[in-house]
């Protein structure tokens, strides 16, 4: 967060010298002690946070590829011959252990087309899906992998 702190202070100030560097390093200073004190953060919470960043991305990366795969599908669904096309319902068990978990998974189905979450209780998910074949990757994929990762 302090880091944060100085590039912001050097992005508003549009120039860079030593003196603005040397005034944003105790501006900065300062604003992270009053948060530190104030506001209940610490430097072992941003610590985590740095760790769990790596995590982070490559949750957002698999997320980006599962958008970008459940697009084609859906597109090649759309311009195929089928006539018909068979929704579901589907209804399965995650072990995430946080709500917080939980719900960003529900949130990346639901991101991805051709799959809408429906309603999450507990660890219990249904997702509607727009055809059957859609329903295949939804218990094991590599984003529920990411996501437990990121809750540890």
């Amino acid at each position: 967060m302090y880091l944060v702190f100085l590039l912001i202070w050097i992005i508003f100030n549009e120039k860079f010298n030593v003196e603005i560097l040397l005034f944003g390093l105790v501006i900065s200073a300062a604003v992270f002690a009053f948060i530190c004190r104030f506001m209940d953060y610490s430097l072992q919470k941003e610590l985590r946070f740095y760790k769990k960043a790596g995590g982070m991305l490559c949750y957002v990366f698999v997320l980006v590829k599962e958008i970008l795969m459940a697009n084609l599908n859906v597109c090649r669904l759309i311009l195929s011959e089928r006539e018909e096309i068979e929704p579901a319902l589907v209804e399965f068990s995650t072990d995430m252990e946080t709500p917080a978990g939980r719900a960003f998974y529900a949130n990346a189905i639901t991101l991805t087309p051709g799959t809408i979450t429906v309603s999450v209780e507990n660890d219990r998910y249904t997702v509607h899906c727009l055809d059957e074949s859609m329903a295949e990757g939804l218990t094991d994929s590599g984003l529920e992998q990411r996501l437990h990762k990121l809750e540890r």
